[in-house]
């Protein structure tokens, strides 16, 4: 879309992999329409794709349901000023990644005033309650869903949905050879490179890091040759991560960026479920997938989540693939035990079908171009 009438997009991406995915989508949408307007919430990445941060994501985001609920003054203040930018700048879409306690509230006051909404990163109906994608397909324009499964149930509760692929096929390429990659992190021949993933909030770090710092204290007992590095997201302090890493006598070295890289020559993650165990995954890099939250948070989500696994590649797969630890399970001495038994070659062979398996139900690549096409095209139609 070139023309004299310039298309402006408000974005909304509320964490580090959301971020990843709205920059993506906003550099390929400067591609195909130069003149475009991409503004909103995102990070040092929507920045750097050219995007106009007016919110960023370090000071919003929030997790678990209790969590979200002590943070509700700040998050109706962040739509308030959403709000403000809409009658001010009058954007010809709203793009909601991801994020959906807050971005589908976005996405009603959005839809209420007239503006065309698009859901990328759709909320996990799929998981949670399909009686979400009726309430979805009321407020949003266009579903640009990156999941085959997720596909039939928006299509089903009436949604305009359209099955774009997953973006990270796009995203996620190591850039480095093997040889610099193993430089950059360090890695000594012959010993187990294995990664420390303990998340991209802070609320993630202080539950989830002082457990994997433990485990790989054991581990490294039993395996004295393994190597621990730590890729930082940064929306974490790295005095933070420096100072609970000191505490457990334990060396880590700590990266950052390269991840691709660094995925695609470690033998091992211990993560944090979330996004990066996807991508980590598509590296050819299999975790021991980790989660705690408080116990209320635990209780409300077994009520209310209908899937058998939480960690994305598994539910990708379509089965257990990768070990998860969670909540009481997730203890120092299991996840050592558990690491352990990853490594062996027999295991590592296995996992390495399964993750060429679970590659290929995602799709073909393309998503990226493919959901920013979907964009300009909507903003054209309303122009």
């Amino acid at each position: 879309m070139q023309g004299d009438i310039m298309a402006k997009i408000l974005i909304s991406a509320g964490e580090a992999s959301g971020d990843i995915h709205a920059a993506a989508v906003t550099a390929a949408i400067k591609k195909l329409d130069s003149k475009a307007e991409v503004f909103g919430m995102g990070g040092d990445a929507l920045r750097k794709a050219g995007g106009e941060v007016l919110w960023d994501i370090k000071d919003h985001g929030v997790m678990g349901f209790v969590e979200v609920i002590r943070k509700l003054p700040d998050l109706f203040r962040l739509r308030s000023d959403f709000a403000r930018i809409m009658d001010e700048r009058k954007p010809d879409c709203l793009v909601v990644v991801d994020y959906p306690g807050f971005n589908m509230k976005l996405a009603k006051l959005a839809h209420d005033k007239g503006i065309p909404v698009v859901s990328y990163i759709a909320p996990s109906a799929w998981a949670w309650n399909k009686g979400r994608a009726k309430k979805v397909a009321k407020i949003v324009d266009k579903v640009a869903c990156i999941f085959p499964f997720e596909y039939d149930v928006y299509k089903e509760a009436g949604a305009p949905v359209e099955f774009v692929g997953h973006p990270l096929l796009d995203i996620v390429h190591p850039t480095m050879t093997k040889a610099e990659a193993e430089a950059w992190a360090g890695k000594q021949p012959g010993k187990k490179l294995i990664l420390l993933m303990p998340g991209s909030r802070l609320m993630e770090i202080e539950k989830m890091l002082p457990t994997l710092l433990a485990g790989a204290k054991l581990l490294k007992q039993q395996l004295p040759d393994a190597q621990f590095v730590m890729p930082r997201a940064n929306t974490i302090p790295l005095a933070m991560l420096q100072e609970k890493i000191a505490a457990y006598g334990i060396e880590v070295k700590i990266t950052e960026g390269h991840n691709y890289d660094l995925f695609s020559v470690a033998d091992l993650a211990l993560a944090t479920s979330g996004t990066v165990t996807l991508e980590a995954a598509l590296c050819g890099l299999p975790s021991v997938i980790v989660y705690r939250t408080s116990a209320l948070n635990a209780f409300i989500a077994r009520l209310v989540i209908n899937i058998p696994n939480i960690g994305l590649p598994n539910i990708v797969a379509g089965k257990t693939i990768m070990p998860e630890l969670l909540q009481e399970d997730f203890t120092p001495e299991k996840l050592a035990k558990t690491a352990v038994e990853l490594l062996q070659p027999e295991r590592q062979a296995q996992l390495q079908s399964d993750l060429a398996y679970m590659k290929h139900r995602l799709g073909e690549p393309g998503a990226v171009n493919r959901v920013a096409q979907l964009i300009l095209k909507i903003t054209e139609e309303r122009k």
